[in-house]
């Protein structure tokens, strides 16, 4: 429940910044008729979303065993590198997405189909937030309860809403750098077990070998299923009796990927909200 939520606030609430730079573009222009326009792409974008989380659902409910297992390490995998990607992205664009956003929104309101323009702007922008928390959701729901990921997702989408309305609606402020940096060393954690869990289910389909079936069994320590384990499964991907190549993805990508990205997050801007 915990990653789901941690990843649906944290996509909710790009989303809803993108929304706010968006509505504050053509508040600045003057023309808050162009809103519904705006709007109307939010909501194309966010049933879209929701069509690609039933339709891999549905997909993935057609395998079973091997196939099964096989289309779980997948999700997972692919997963695990959108995600990767994302921060990457955000690194890199956040200190012009306002920018980069309100130049849009110029050059749509220039032109003759304006309405269609910002549609299109405000479908993309969101869309994409909502395509990446759709496949995001199906890997965390491999790794825990369905209905925990589930009522997870909702809370952190309506924290979201929330946060997003008090930034642009209040006076409220947010550190958002802040905010995206632990987002940030979370969702790198949560990206490395995400891996590691997608080359177990390859380990159990046989796809790739595990080489050394068990490094170690903790599991009389701390068990899988108890409480604490069931948290870090959730959140960091704990294995209590990992395989050797499952191991070696989970140090490999997070050391790796750590070395990259962690020196660069404490001196990340997030502009998207800068004047909250």
């Amino acid at each position: 429940m915990l990653s789901s939520l941690l990843l649906a606030l944290r996509e909710g609430l790009e989303a809803a910044l993108i929304v706010g730079i968006l509505l504050g573009a053509i508040q600045k222009m003057k023309a808050p008729h162009l809103g519904k326009w705006i709007w109307s792409g939010v909501a194309a974008a966010i049933a879209l979303s929701i069509a690609a989380a039933f339709g891999l659902n549905a997909i993935g409910a057609k395998f079973e065993g091997r196939g099964e297992q096989i289309f779980e390490g997948i999700m997972m995998t692919l997963a695990a590198l959108l995600l990767t990607w994302m921060i990457f992205w955000m690194y890199r664009q956040s200190r012009y997405l306002r920018q980069n956003l309100e130049a849009g929104v110029n050059r749509a309101a220039a032109k003759n189909n304006s309405g269609s323009a910002l549609f299109l702007l405000a479908f993309t922008a969101v869309g994409r937030e909502g395509i990446e928390l759709a496949l995001f959701l199906i890997a965390a729901r491999v790794a825990s309860e369905p209905l925990s990921a589930l009522l997870g997702a909702l809370a952190g989408l309506s924290l979201a809403v929330f946060l997003g309305y008090l930034l642009f609606a209040t006076t409220f402020k947010l550190n958002l750098q802040r905010f995206f940096q632990v987002t940030n060393i979370l969702l790198l954690l949560f990206a490395a077990g995400l891996l590691a869990h997608g080359v177990h289910e390859f380990n159990e389909a046989g796809v790739i070998p595990a080489v050394i079936e068990h490094v170690y069994d903790i599991n009389s320590v701390l068990p899988e299923k108890s409480i604490g384990g069931l948290l870090l499964t959730a959140l960091f991907g704990y294995n209590g009796n990992p395989s050797l190549t499952e191991m070696l993805t989970y140090i490999i990508f997070l050391t790796g990927l750590g070395i990259v990205t962690l020196p660069k997050t404490s001196s990340a801007t997030v502009p998207a909200s800068q004047s909250q």
